[in-house]
């Protein structure tokens, strides 16, 4: 039975994906530096520690990691200020959830701060009990660590515990994890689908149709 949920925020409930597949490539570009042409590849997976340390050291920047993540933070802050929206039928669905009596926090790789001011402005951050970020527990999600304390935040076994997620090495994690995992489509992804499906419990390509999620989910023991 669910009876926690644990969302991915960027590519799963906000449609943010573009600014992060290109955000190196920004950065680097606003500095003058030529870079690879697999540079948004390598970057996709990482968080903005890893990112910072990455590109620190494959292009020699004299800035510190520290102030390599600052300036990257500022170009993301207008973005998740100003601009960034909800993918279509979250409010809905997250509502729907609510009402079923799911516990919900979320697991994210980006930054606290900023998350917390897209969801306020996008009215949605009082349906998640916690949010847990990558940075701030030290780990990546390539392990299924942040979902186990997520889970724990919630009060809830792994086995009871729904993870949503976009991208293949985080659904991979969380089904390693114990959880049952909701792979929800995001067109950075899409070289990754068909693997995807088969790797995740369910396949949603939207927040549309709950019913269809509760109905098949729903007798999961």
């Amino acid at each position: 039975m669910m009876r926690g949920a644990i969302f991915d925020a960027d590519g799963t409930l906000l449609d943010s994906m573009p600014i992060w597949e290109s955000l190196g490539i920004r950065f680097l570009t606003g500095l003058g530096v030529a870079w690879q042409p697999d540079l948004q590849e390598i970057l996709f997976p990482m968080s903005l520690e890893e990112s910072s340390a990455y590109m620190k050291r494959e292009y020699q920047l004299s800035f510190s990691e520290e102030k390599i993540q600052e300036k990257i933070l500022l170009i993301l802050a207008d973005f998740y200020r100003y601009e960034v929206a909800l993918k279509p039928g979250v409010e809905e669905f997250l509502e729907r959830l609510s009402k079923k009596g799911v516990l919900m926090a979320i697991a994210t790789t980006g930054d606290r701060r900023l998350l917390e001011e897209a969801l306020e402005r996008l009215k949605v951050r009082s349906y998640f009990q916690e949010i847990f970020t990558c940075t701030e527990l030290h780990t990546t999600k390539k392990e299924p660590y942040i979902y186990w304390k997520a889970a724990a935040s919630l009060g809830c076994k792994p086995q009871d515990t729904y993870v949503f997620e976009d991208v293949l090495h985080a659904a991979l994690s969380a089904k390693r994890g114990g959880f049952y995992t909701v792979a929800v489509e995001d067109a950075a992804s899409a070289r990754d689908r068909e693997k995807i499906r088969q790797e995740t419990r369910y396949y949603m390509t939207d927040f549309s149709d709950f019913e269809s999620f509760w109905r098949v989910t729903s007798v999961h023991k």
